[in-house]
C-alpha cells in the first residue's frame, strides 16, 4: 500500500495497483533470477501508461517467469479471438467465430456451467422467440440446442395475429448445458479455458491484444468480445444478508471493471432475481390447474433434421392468496429494494412478488407457475415468486401458495447486482468506440434474457472474426429483424434498467415474423460464411416449394358447388357465387389451410410449417404490403450516414440537450439520431440543413450545379 500511496497513479488498473502494493516480493524475484534490480518511479512521480507497460514487461520478463511460474512473452498462447464468458452470449458468440475459420479461445469461470440457466430454465416466449429464430437463421447454435433438450413446448398468443405468435420451451436445464458444451467441445477451431479474467493488453494505439487473467497469464488476441453475464462485481442478496457471487454457488468476476473503468468505460448497476425452487413430490398437485404441451408441435430450427418430437412434462398454475399479500405487506422493510440497501434497477417486465403488489393493490393475486427444471430432478422453478424477502421467510411464503402447503424448499430466491457498461459506448456492430477489437455482448450491456444475449453474441463472434480478417463489419438494420432491432434500442437509447425484447418494441412486426426469419436473414448468414451447404439446400428448395405453392393456389379454380365451397362458406358466413381461387378462399376469415387438406386439395410435399407461412402470406397480404410500402418510405431517411467527427456543440439550430446526446451517442445515421431520448424531430431536419450546408461548403462545385440544372428545368 506504502508503494502504491507513492506512485499515486489513479489511472491504475486493479492489476497494475495489485503487483504495484507486492513490489518487494517482485524485486526479490527478480533479484533470484538474475535479472538485475528493478525500479519504481521516484517518490512523486507520476508514471504514463507507457511507462507502465514497460514495468509490467520487466516485472514479467523471462527471468521474471522463471521465478514466479508464469510465461514468458515469447510463450504467451496466441489467439485469432478470444471470448471471455461461456454463457449464452459467449457460446454464440464462440462458435461463429471459430465456424468463420478463426483460432478462438473461450474462458469461463467455470467449464461445468457452459451455457447455464440459472433463472427459468425455458426459451423463447413473447419476442424473445423471434430472436432464437433469427440466430438459428444466421447459422446459430440456440434453437438447435432448446429443440433436442425441451420438455415442454406451447405456442403463445395464438389468439392474436401471427406478428405475435411466440414459441416457448421449457428445457432440461442440465441437458441443455451438456448438449452446448459438447457443440463448443466438438467445434473446429475452439478451444475452451477455465479462468478469471482481471485486465486487458491494449496495443500503442487503444487497439486490443489479449488478455490478462487472474493469475497473471498474458492471453493474446486481435479481437475479445466479453460476455461476462452478472458475474463483474456480482453480488447476491436475500434479505440483507449478501455475499459476492456472479449467481448462488459461484464467485464473480472481480478486477475487469477497473479496468474498463480506468480506460475511460462508463460502469453503472443493474439487479435481477430468481426464485425459489420447491421439491416436486411435496406439492399437492389435485390443487392445481394443469398445463400441458402442445400436441402440434412447432420448432426453433429450421433445420428439419432436429424435428424429433419428444415426450413433455406438464406445468401447474396455482395463485397467491390474502395470507400471501399480507406476509409481504408487513415484512417489505426487510427486502433489499423497500429496505433501502439495494438501489440498483430490476427488470421491469419481470418484477419480483413485492413489486407486483404494491404496484396492483387493487388485484386479489397473482398467478404463479409451476415449471419443472427436467426429466431426471424434483426442482420445481416457482415462477412468478421472485422475492428479496430473507431466506426464513421464503418457505412460509411458499406455504401460503394453494398446493403448497406442505412443500420444501430446495433452493431459496435470491437478488443479484452486478457491473454493466450502457452500451451506447458501443456500435451496431457491438465493437466499442474507444478500443478497437474490443466487443461487448449479453448482460454486460445491459440486457435480461438468455435469448437477447443469444442474439448479440452471434453478432459480436461474426464481427470479431470479420475485424481479424480485415473485412467490413456486419450491422442489421432496424427493420431486417429483431436482433437489429434489440441492438439499435441499445446503442441509441439511455437505458438504465435490465432491457427485454417485446413485440411491440419493433414498428415493423408484421413483417418480422417468427415463421419468416430464415426468409429474411439465411441468405445473409450464407454470404457471413455460417450457413453450410446442407443447411443452404433445404432452405432453396424450402423456398421453392412455397413459391410453388402460392402460384398454385393462386391458379387452381374451384366451383361454388364444389364441397371445399360449401364447406368454405359455412366457415366463414359468406357466399361463394362464383369460380373462385384456392388463394381467395384462404384469405377469408376462418378458413385455414386444414380445410384444403380435409378436402384433398392441399400441398402433399409441404410440412405444416411450410402451409403456416403459405397461408400467413396470403391472408395477411394486404396487410404485409402496406407495411413493406410504409417501411420503404422511411428507410431513404433512415439510413442516411452522418459524417463522423461532426461537432455537434457548433451547430447552434440545434437545442442544447439533443447536441450533448448527439455528441454522447455519436449516431451512425439519422434514424439513429431520430431515436435518441431527448432529440426531437425539429432537431433532426437542422441536423439534415447542417449536413446538407457542410457539403456543399466542402464541394461548391456540385452546388453549383445543381442549381444551373434546376434553372434549366424551369
Amino acid at each position: 500500500m506504502a508503494v502504491a500511496s507513492r506512485i499515486g497513479w489513479k489511472g491504475a488498473t486493479r492489476t497494475e495497483r495489485a503487483w504495484t502494493r507486492g513490489a518487494d516480493m517482485f524485486r526479490a524475484a527478480l533479484r533470484t533470477a538474475g535479472c538485475g534490480q528493478w525500479t519504481l518511479p521516484r517518490r512523486g512521480v507520476v508514471p504514463s501508461r507507457s511507462r507502465w507497460n514497460d514495468l509490467s514487461t520487466r516485472a514479467r520478463g523471462p527471468g521474471a517467469c522463471r521465478a514466479l511460474g508464469t510465461t514468458s512473452s515469447a510463450e504467451h498462447e496466441r489467439y485469432d479471438v478470444i471470448v471471455v464468458g461461456g454463457g449464452h452470449a459467449g457460446c454464440e458468440a464462440a462458435l461463429a467465430s471459430a465456424r468463420l475459420g478463426c483460432d478462438t479461445l473461450l474462458v469461463n469461470l467455470n467449464l461445468d456451467r457452459i451455457a447455464w440457466q440459472p433463472c427459468n430454465p425455458a426459451v423463447g416466449g413473447a419476442g424473445k422467440s423471434q430472436l432464437v429464430h433469427e440466430i438459428d437463421a444466421l447459422g446459430g447454435e440456440m434453437g438447435k440446442v432448446a429443440d433436442k433438450t425441451y420438455v415442454q413446448k406451447r405456442v403463445l398468443n395464438r389468439s392474436k395475429g401471427p406478428a405475435v405468435w411466440s414459441l416457448r420451451a421449457q428445457t432440461d436445464k442440465h441437458l441443455y448445458s451438456r448438449e452446448m458444451k459438447d457443440v463448443l467441445d466438438s467445434c473446429p477451431n475452439l478451444s475452451l479455458r477455465e479462468a478469471m479474467v482481471v485486465d486487458l493488453k491494449l496495443g500503442p494505439n487503444d487497439e486490443i491484444e489479449g488478455v490478462v487473467t487472474h493469475f497473471g497469464i498474458t492471453l493474446l488476441a486481435k479481437a475479445v468480445v466479453v460476455t461476462t453475464g452478472t458475474f463483474m462485481n456480482g453480488r447476491i442478496w436475500v434479505g440483507k444478508q449478501s455475499a459476492p457471487a456472479g449467481r448462488a454457488g459461484e464467485a464473480p468476476s472481480v478486477g475487469l471493471t477497473e479496468t474498463l473503468q480506468s480506460l475511460g468505460f462508463e460502469t453503472e448497476r443493474l439487479k435481477t432475481g430468481t426464485p425459489p425452487r420447491v421439491d416436486r413430490r411435496t406439492i399437492d398437485f389435485s390443487k392445481l390447474e394443469e398445463q400441458k404441451g402442445d400436441e402440434d408441435l412447432k420448432w426453433f430450427t429450421y433445420d428439419t433434421r432436429y424435428h424429433k418430437p419428444r415426450e413433455q412434462m406438464s406445468c401447474f398454475i396455482t395463485h397467491t392468496s390474502k395470507e400471501t399479500h399480507r406476509m409481504i405487506e408487513e415484512n417489505l422493510h426487510e427486502t433489499p429494494t423497500y429496505g433501502g440497501w439495494a438501489s440498483s434497477k430490476g427488470p421491469r417486465y419481470c418484477p419480483s412478488i413485492e413489486d407486483k403488489i404494491v404496484r396492483f393493490k387493487d388485484k386479489e393475486r397473482h398467478q404463479v407457475f409451476l415449471e419443472p427444471e427436467g426429466f431426471t430432478t424434483p426442482e420445481i422453478y416457482v415462477q412468478g415468486l421472485s422475492t428479496g424477502l430473507p431466506e426464513r421467510l421464503q418457505l412460509p411464503l411458499l406455504r401460503t401458495l394453494p398446493g403448497m402447503e406442505n412443500c420444501r424448499m430446495l433452493r431459496n430466491a435470491y437478488a443479484v447486482e452486478y457491473d454493466y457498461l450502457p452500451a451506447h459506448q458501443c456500435t451496431s456492430s457491438l465493437e466499442t468506440k474507444k478500443i478497437s477489437g474490443l466487443f461487448l455482448s449479453g448482460q454486460i450491456n445491459g440486457t435480461t434474457g438468455y435469448e437477447e444475449a443469444g442474439a448479440q453474441g452471434i453478432i459480436a463472434g461474426i464481427n470479431a472474426a470479420r475485424k481479424v480478417r480485415g473485412e467490413t463489419l456486419v450491422t442489421l438494420p432496424r427493420e431486417s429483424s429483431y436482433i437489429g432491432t434489440l441492438i439499435d434500442d441499445l446503442v441509441t437509447k439511455d437505458l438504465r434498467e435490465p432491457y427485454r425484447v417485446l413485440t411491440s418494441r419493433s414498428e415493423h412486426r408484421l413483417l418480422l415474423r417468427s415463421d419468416n426469419a430464415d426468409m429474411r436473414l439465411t441468405a445473409i448468414g450464407r454470404e457471413i460464411g455460417l450457413v453450410g451447404d446442407d443447411r443452404w439446400q433445404m432452405f432453396v428448395e424450402k423456398s421453392e416449394r412455397v413459391k410453388a405453392e402460392s402460384e398454385r393456389l393462386q391458379n387452381t379454380r374451384i366451383a361454388p358447388t364444389d364441397p371445399l365451397a360449401v364447406a368454405a362458406m359455412e366457415l366463414s358466413g359468406h357466399n361463394v357465387s362464383q369460380h373462385v381461387t384456392l388463394e381467395h378462399l384462404l384469405r377469408r376469415p376462418k378458413i385455414s389451410y386444414e380445410l384444403l387438406d380435409a378436402h384433398d386439395l392441399g400441398s402433399k410435399d409441404l410440412d405444416k410449417i411450410e402451409k403456416e407461412t403459405v397461408e400467413i402470406n396470403i391472408k395477411y397480404d394486404g396487410f404485409i404490403k402496406r407495411a413493406a410500402h410504409q417501411m420503404k418510405q422511411m428507410s431513404s431517411k433512415e439510413h442516411k450516414e452522418i459524417p463522423q467527427g461532426i461537432d455537434y456543440a457548433s451547430i447552434n439550430i440545434i437545442s442544447m440537450e439533443a447536441r450533448e446526446k448527439l455528441a454522447k451517442f455519436q449516431p451512425r445515421t439519422i434514424g439513429q439520431a431520430a431515436r435518441i431520448g431527448g432529440v426531437n424531430p425539429s432537431d433532426i431536419q437542422a441536423l439534415l440543413l447542417h449536413m446538407e450546408v457542410s457539403k456543399r461548403k466542402k464541394d461548391p462545385k456540385k452546388a453549383g450545379a445543381k442549381k444551373k440544372n434546376k434553372a434549366v428545368v424551369q
